[in-house]
């Protein structure tokens, strides 16, 4: 028996498929005309644009200034998933009125069962032109249909508007390049792309050649199961089961709810109860299913697919968008609270599952067991102490080590890119350790510098003639954890999100290259810096020391021997603001136990804001 048939062969799928559904439904909540160019623009980047404006030059990715000068006509749309979800529901209503059992893949793309409407209407062509009319007549929308085996297939071939026969999908895949596999939205796979075009592998079929076991001890988890679709396999073997009747969960709405943000509290909890019970049952989901019951006794039932395991996130951003379509479209009969189309009773059912187990990735750094137990341990914290009692570290922009850090109660929105740092920062803990990018270094802090320092290619003689850095200093230029050479300002961390979705890292001039403190103190400690006297070691110019500094004292314990030291810098910031501790130069220090320090001094004092692993 072959891999991926299971006795039965491959599953056909059909694929219905609205090109460019985000401006589709963007536009018409805009009331932008069919003929004028649009684009939905997030993060100052293109995440999909009309035909229209692809005409003109228009294409994702490119960044807003980009995209107008190339279409100076064009419409700016701002993202909206609940707007997106809301407009597409009608379209699979009408889906269902020809063939039922569709599953919604995401707005814009269903998918179902090919064989049902291939028998009703006498063969799959003629069913998917029926499909065709059926959207067009219901919506206006233009939909394109894709028939082959399994849903990778089916998805490309809707975009293409052909039907793979039986047994040719792997054919049809071979000659596709490797960038298909990384079409899907929320599936970020730049990575192995680019490494699969530099082992010389640009196609699908020339991936799909390799062995199934060289590509998951090569590259992992996330290859394994890119080499099945190339393969034209199902993303995961076809070993479904009807979950027993215990898993389902539901919740009745005592009053009943006719509000979205009424309806989506409710949908949180039972969406964390349901994943509670697959967990205990040691499953995930992979097709969700979300039913109501209105007042009037309607049963109102959509299928939900996702390409990878729900999360309790995922799930309640689905029941949010099912429940927003429904609503909407019950609102405008009745205007009283409570009325008939009000939803009584909400319930999820895992239409398919897999074994939990697949997602213990911990080889490769991806969530497993363990880190889903510490979730659901926090999620109980938070219920007793409140939400603000559990928060995670989130970088963001500036120049202070301390003000790169914010806090965010678990489960918010984290925001993972580089922002301005609030103006009134959350309280912190008493110790705040920095997080790590994804090379393993610790990220970047900034440190301002009000005029270039010592240019490179300065032998280190010099530098100490000038008081710059001591001759023997480990951390001279290219020697220690800061260099004096100007620095590319690194790339943001890589989240779940495609990089187009995000804004770039603001510049932050004269911030301090990485890698950065491992701790800053939630207040500076007060230090003293002595010289070989044992005098006080102090700024006679913002960018000059009294004398070297031989030892360091940190709030009052024992002295450390200095054996390199770099420095000082001076820092000139939110002059502007009143009472603000603007002025200052900084200093890195090494002590003879590997301890290394960033300092400033204020006011003829010295304090330690940050301390190196």
């Amino acid at each position: 028996m072959s891999e991926g048939t299971s006795g039965a062969g491959p599953v056909r799928v059909l694929a219905l498929w609205l090109p460019d559904w985000p401006v589709t439904a963007a536009a018409a909540a805009a009331h932008v005309p069919a003929e004028q160019p649009a684009a939905v623009i997030g993060a100052n980047r293109v995440l999909a644009c009309s035909a229209v404006a692809r005409a003109q030059g228009v294409r994702r990715g490119l960044r807003r200034r980009e995209a107008q000068a190339r279409c100076p006509d064009l419409a700016v749309l701002a993202p909206d998933a609940d707007r997106d979800a809301r407009a597409f529901e009608p379209v699979v209503v009408a889906v269902e009125e020809l063939a039922p059992g569709v599953e919604v893949v995401r707005p814009g793309l269903v998918a179902l069962p090919a064989r049902g409407p291939a028998g009703y209407f006498g063969g799959e062509l003629r069913a998917a032109e029926r499909l065709v009319d059926q959207v067009a007549a219901r919506t206006g929308a233009e939909s394109q249909v894709g028939v082959a085996d399994g849903l990778f297939a089916a998805v490309i071939a809707a975009r293409r508007g052909v039907a793979v026969g039986p047994g040719d999908t792997r054919a049809f895949l071979s000659g596709l390049e490797v960038e298909e596999l990384d079409r899907e939205p929320g599936v970020d796979r730049s990575e192995l792309i680019g490494l699969l075009r530099r082992l010389g592998l640009r196609s699908l079929g020339a991936f799909g050649g390799l062995d199934a076991q060289d590509v998951a001890s090569r590259f992992g988890a996330d290859a394994v199961l890119a080499h099945r679709l190339a393969r034209g396999l199902d993303p995961r073997p076809p070993v479904r089961r009807h979950p027993p009747e215990e898993l389902t969960a539901e919740v009745e709405l005592d009053p009943p709810v006719d509000r979205v943000d009424a309806a989506a509290f409710a949908a949180r909890g039972l969406a964390e109860r349901l994943h509670r019970t697959l967990a205990g049952h040691g499953l995930s989901c992979t097709r969700l299913g979300v039913g109501a019951r209105t007042v009037s006794g309607e049963v109102l039932y959509r299928i939900w697919r996702c390409a990878e395991p729900l999360t309790p996130a995922g799930t309640v951003d689905r029941v949010r968008w099912q429940l927003d379509a429904w609503l909407t479209a019950r609102s405008r009969s009745t205007a009283t609270a409570g009325g008939p189309g009000a939803v009584a009773l909400l319930w999820l059912v895992p239409e398919e599952t897999v074994a939990a187990g697949a997602l213990q990735l911990g080889l490769w750094g991806e969530i497993g067991e363990a880190d889903e137990r510490a979730g659901r341990a926090l999620v109980r914290v938070q219920a007793l102490l409140g939400p603000e009692s559990v928060v995670t570290a989130v970088l963001v922009g500036g120049r202070d080590p301390a003000e790169r850090v914010r806090l965010v109660p678990w489960g918010d929105d984290r925001g993972d890119r580089e922002v301005a740092p609030a103006a009134n920062p959350v309280r912190r803990p008493r110790v705040v350790k920095a997080a790590k990018g994804t090379d393993g270094a610790l990220a970047d802090v900034a440190l301002v510098s009000t005029k270039p320092v010592a240019p490179a290619g300065w032998p280190d003689d010099v530098l100490a003639a000038t008081g710059r850095i001591s001759a023997a200093d480990p951390m001279a230029p290219g020697r220690g954890p800061s260099t004096n050479r100007r620095r590319r300002v690194p790339a943001p961390r890589r989240s779940p999100r495609p990089a187009m979705d995000h804004e770039p890292p603001p510049p932050w001039p004269g911030r301090l290259p990485a890698p950065s403190p491992a701790t800053v103190p939630p207040q500076p400690l007060p230090a003293q810096l002595l010289d070989a006297a044992g005098e006080p070691v102090r700024l006679t110019a913002p960018d000059l020391l009294s004398a070297p500094p031989r030892s360091v004292v940190v709030d009052d314990g024992e002295p450390g021997t200095v054996t390199g030291w770099a420095g000082p810098w001076p820092l000139q910031q939110r002059w502007w603001a009143p009472g603000a501790d603007a002025a200052g130069s900084r200093l890195q220090v090494l002590t003879n136990d590997a301890a290394a320090m960033l300092m400033i001094s204020r006011q003829g004092r010295w304090w330690v804001t940050g301390i190196y692993d």
